[in-house]
């Protein structure tokens, strides 16, 4: 079997992801970075070779004779450069989310469509295994018929991630409700097996904007710092800052689901938790690593039970890189370019779906919580 010739566009950051495509003689193998800072190009070299080719430019790296390419530029070129590759031909791995606008995840769609290239969308959650337990357990029934999915985010690493560098404006991103919250939205139509239909949305940035901030000729920076307590005493956060700190939203979803979402960028913890009620019991977890419990109450008590009486965990997965998510992602976008599979567990439609609930109920937080409707796909997609 002839190696997968993969290229990467936007080599730092996430795109260090691509290193689990990097198996010469094993079936893949990085052959072509791209990134606009020096050091990472650097980094490239050592990590694939030096005949790897590098460049900062995105259109030299799609002449380059490559089988697919993986992209994980900031979220506001990712239409640009999905749109790019896809229309020279080579099939797309394009990290969430799909754009920052429901009209540029359409745009993705159709260039896709027209030109019948390859595209795979990295919604990693989905590949967590705590969430594919989650998963298996609605699927065999074991909270009866869903009826309603809640999901409450606590980011403790919020001010670093997200209000120190472009995150942190509306232009870049949006807004956090579809930046972080595409992640959300996506792992609730997918447990639920519902889309989200109607949204209403409060928010504000209530925390952020008091802190000191940087000059503009500084460089930001996101890492992680858990020294960085309480948020008001911090420094050092992005001179320019329009997007929330806070959210809550209310969903409608199809088959008579109701959701609701909640996102707090300034908590002391970090826990994503998830909670799935049907007609037969309630589901929840408490973390997203494979190690972190998912409680079912499936028993009438007519009292608080803190834990359930079923405790579920995912699959251990060697590493825990993302739950588990990084090295199941990569092995099924490998499988579906080479054609050995039809269908991937991620798919571009749904991707599509997470960033239209997050970019309508950005509208309805910004336009004091009036309901609006969320565009369902174009009819040629369902």
């Amino acid at each position: 079997m002839n190696d997968l010739r993969i290229g990467v566009l936007g080599s730092g950051g996430r795109g260090r992801l691509a290193g689990r495509a990097h198996k010469p003689g094993a079936g893949s193998a990085v052959v072509a970075c791209c990134d606009i800072r020096d050091e990472v190009l650097a980094r490239a070299r050592e990590w694939y070779g030096g005949g790897v080719f590098v460049t900062k430019s995105p259109a030299e790296l799609l002449k380059q004779n490559l089988d697919a390419v993986m992209i994980c530029t900031p979220d506001f070129l990712h239409e640009e450069h999905a749109v790019a590759a896809l229309e020279a031909g080579i099939p797309v791995y394009l990290e969430k989310p799909m754009a920052i606008t429901i009209a540029g995840c359409d745009r993705v769609l159709a260039t896709a469509r027209a030109k019948g290239v390859k595209l795979f969308v990295g919604h990693n959650m989905r590949y967590m295994t705590i969430f594919r337990k989650m998963k298996e357990l609605i699927a065999k029934g074991a909270i009866g018929e869903v009826r309603s999915v809640w999901c409450r985010h606590f980011i403790s690493y919020g001010g670093d991630a997200y209000f120190r560098d472009w995150h942190a404006e509306r232009k870049n991103t949006t807004g956090l409700l579809l930046q972080k919250g595409a992640h959300d939205f996506d792992v609730m139509h997918w447990l639920t097996g519902s889309n989200t239909t109607r949204v209403a949305a409060f928010g504000n940035l209530s925390v952020y904007h008091r802190c000191a901030r940087r000059a503009e000729t500084e460089p930001g920076n996101p890492r992680f710092n858990a020294a960085h307590w309480p948020p008001l005493q911090q420094t050092g956060f992005s001179p320019k800052m329009d997007v929330e700190d806070q959210t809550v939203v209310i969903m409608e979803m199809e088959k008579d689901v109701l959701g609701s979402y909640l996102q707090c960028h300034f908590t002391p913890d970090s826990c994503r938790n998830y909670t799935v009620i049907g007609t037969e019991g309630r589901l929840e977890n408490i973390g997203d690593s494979p190690t972190s419990p998912i409680f079912l109450w499936n028993r009438r008590t007519d009292t608080y039970r803190m834990i359930g009486d079923e405790v579920h965990y995912g699959d251990p997965v060697a590493g825990d890189s993302h739950g588990g998510a990084d090295p199941l992602i990569v092995h099924e976008f490998l499988q579906y370019i080479r054609g050995e599979i039809t269908s991937t567990t991620a798919t571009p439609e749904a991707a599509r779906m997470a960033v239209a609930t997050g970019y309508m109920a950005t509208q309805s937080l910004r336009h004091g919580g009036q309901p609006y409707d969320v565009p369902p796909l174009p009819a040629w997609k369902t």
